[in-house]
């Protein structure tokens, strides 16, 4: 789903691409970091003892997965965190600023983790964050990260990080819809736009994708499938905008009076919030389509 040029095109809504999410406007590297940087280890350590305080290790990854994205309500909505530099990619984490990919990817993170039984450290979490965020779990150049939400669900089922469940949802349809934004359109990132020789490559990777057997619910069929979801699943939602596959993405939260409701990165919110029930959510936005969904195993 990428930091977020939309406002350039003028396509100020709440949806934000995840290949858009990586774009024009970098995150400074703080004086005490490395090239891998970690921004908010306060906040890691104390969700970490949190974590450790009410035993969340006994919980599935999905419901870890809920509660890290409860917790981190509040945090602002900032977008460009993994955009560094121009010459070559690093892995980053930024707990004290998420949008709507970084949300699912370090709530993901810390539940596979917290299960792992490994020591809760921010060099470990940039380990599970590197092997979710990069094809194959390498990091090589830009081209690596997985910038299509689309992309990071196929490539993180191949790696038993999660299963996609859409085709078994009721009102499943074939998703048609042609990716190739990110090729089309080299100048709006800044990484392709000072390396041209990537975007071949990126074509490439857009061919495969739309090469692929893929599904989603339409967002009128939504509710009719809401009873089969579950906290910590992750939606992709999917969009009108040309060349882009999910504009916008969350997890899933049932609340204590059983709504299946949104947690996500609001750009609208500007912050990190618990929203209406999904099927609200997306009849309130016109560019969304309707959803795919990703069950994380563990």
């Amino acid at each position: 789903m990428k930091r977020r040029q939309f406002l350039a095109f003028g396509l100020a809504s709440s949806a934000l691409l995840l290949p858009l999410r990586r774009s024009l406007r970098s995150a400074p590297l703080l004086p005490d970091e490395g090239p891998n940087a970690f921004t908010g280890k306060e906040k890691f350590f104390k969700l970490s003892e949190l974590a450790r305080r009410e035993r969340w290790q006994q919980q599935s990854i999905p419901e870890i997965m809920g509660r890290v994205g409860m917790e981190l309500r509040g945090t602002p909505y900032v977008g460009s965190t993994l955009e560094l530099y121009d010459d070559r990619e690093v892995c980053s984490i930024n707990l004290m600023g998420l949008d709507c990919v970084t949300l699912f990817e370090n709530a993901l993170a810390f539940a596979r983790l917290l299960k792992s039984g490994k020591e809760l450290l921010p060099e470990k979490m940039m380990e599970v964050v590197t092997f979710t965020r990069y094809r194959g779990g390498n990091i090589t150049d830009y081209t690596s990260r997985l910038h299509y939400t689309t992309d990071w669900f196929h490539d993180n089922q191949v790696k038993k990080v999660v299963i996609d469940i859409t085709k078994g949802l009721p009102g499943a349809e074939r998703f048609t819809q042609v990716v190739n934004f990110m090729s089309t359109h080299p100048n709006s990132y800044r990484q392709l736009k000072a390396n041209p020789a990537l975007v071949p490559v990126i074509a490439g990777i857009e061919a495969q994708i739309n090469a692929r057997e893929m599904y989603y619910v339409p967002k009128e069929k939504v509710a009719a499938a809401e009873p089969e979801l579950k906290t910590g699943d992750i939606v992709g939602i999917t969009t009108t905008i040309k060349g882009i596959d999910c504009s916008h993405t969350g997890l899933c939260y049932r609340d204590e009076f059983g709504k299946l409701r949104l947690l996500h990165a609001s750009l609208t919110k500007k912050e990190v919030t618990l929203d209406d029930e999904l099927h609200t959510y997306l009849a309130s936005v016109s560019k969304h389509t309707g959803i795919m969904v990703v069950r994380p195993l563990g």
